[in-house]
């Protein structure tokens, strides 16, 4: 490891605030990562007439546990709940719901507020509210992680290209940059989706239709401000090729400017995602989504605990993420010694 390498992580870890949020973001999101475990509507592990079932990770047919279908088995039914506790015993997750399940041992109408079994409550359609958090907290960073990597990649290559070669390239470049940033991208997001039907990956192919253009400004202007540098000077005199120079000489120097605002850009790109689902041009309709969530606090004003849920969990990702920023941008600071 390099001085400046741990120079740089003493000034991240110096940021408490940072530091802290990080480890808090990382353990919020590896949980999320293993939601199956955590909530779920199948058993983590079925003992049944000597025999270990994990149906968490694998489907079984009602008759390999008593039953008389070869259908799935479902492990809420209570018949089949007997017949498994007369030969075995069944473990469940902590939350014994998945994002889609419905509870229908209600104990007053849709949605229901908080008690013992449904934590924070359920929604509209009797689903338990704490389980699609986690499902939805989980998509909403994958989400935002995919759209921020391959933005930042195209958005950093395209910066690297204007400001290195400039001239033509460059005046080209940017007057495509001012007429495809002018375009209306809700609209289009509307139009598109009366078209096909939204989910996961279409969703991240029309963002990044748009979003790659948050890093070309910054990495244009560290290319312009260092190709004219003399070490870039004398690796063209010694006959190095431009691909290299660029690759291995600048764009080391561009990336440290890039690096401190990749967490602001995540931020965005979460953000972005909770929008489109509260408008309903987002993920497919019955996704645990925290912006689907924002909408049924929205439209049962009498369920404040769904809005308030929502609103919570937003706003600690956005803050943790914002304070994991501020961190890097201190930790990359020239003017922080250490």
């Amino acid at each position: 490891m390099t001085p400046l390498t741990q120079r740089r992580l003493r000034n991240f870890r110096a940021n408490r605030r940072g530091w802290w949020s990080l480890w808090i973001f990382l353990v919020l999101f590896g949980l999320s990562l293993c939601a199956e475990v955590i909530a779920n509507d199948r058993p983590l592990l079925v003992r049944y007439d000597g025999h270990f079932l994990f149906p968490v990770f694998v489907d079984y047919p009602e008759s390999a546990v008593g039953g008389d279908l070869p259908t799935n088995a479902d492990f809420r039914d209570p018949d089949l709940i007997a017949k498994i506790d007369a030969k075995g015993y069944m473990i469940w997750p902590p939350i014994p719901f998945a994002d889609a399940t419905i509870n229908y041992d209600l104990r007053s109408p849709a949605p229901s507020p908080p008690d013992g079994v449904d934590w924070l409550g359920t929604d509209d359609q009797g689903r338990d509210v704490l389980a699609r958090l986690i499902y939805g907290f989980r998509i909403s960073v994958l989400f935002g992680l995919t759209l921020t990597i391959v933005s930042s990649v195209i958005g950093v290559a395209a910066g690297a290209i204007q400001g290195y070669y400039g001239g033509i390239v460059d005046i080209g470049f940017q007057r495509f940059m001012e007429i495809w940033s002018g375009l209306p991208v809700l609209y289009l997001l509307i139009i598109l989706s009366s078209i096909v039907e939204p989910n996961f990956w279409w969703l991240l192919l029309i963002m990044l239709l748009f979003s790659w253009m948050s890093l070309v400004d910054l990495v244009r202007a560290e290319f312009l401000r260092a190709r004219n540098f003399d070490y870039v000077r004398a690796a063209r005199a010694l006959g190095v090729g431009n691909p290299t120079i660029i690759w291995r000489h600048v764009l080391p120097n561009a990336m440290v400017a890039t690096l401190t605002f990749l967490p602001f850009i995540l931020n965005g790109s979460i953000t972005t995602l909770t929008s489109l689902d509260f408008l309903g041009f987002g993920l497919p309709p019955g996704s645990p989504s925290l912006g689907e969530l924002l909408a049924q606090g929205k439209a049962n004003l009498q369920a404040p605990w769904l809005g308030l849920t929502a609103f919570l969990v937003l706003a600690v990702m956005l803050s943790l993420l914002i304070f994991i920023g501020e961190a890097v941008r201190d930790a990359f600071d020239p003017r922080k010694t250490g």
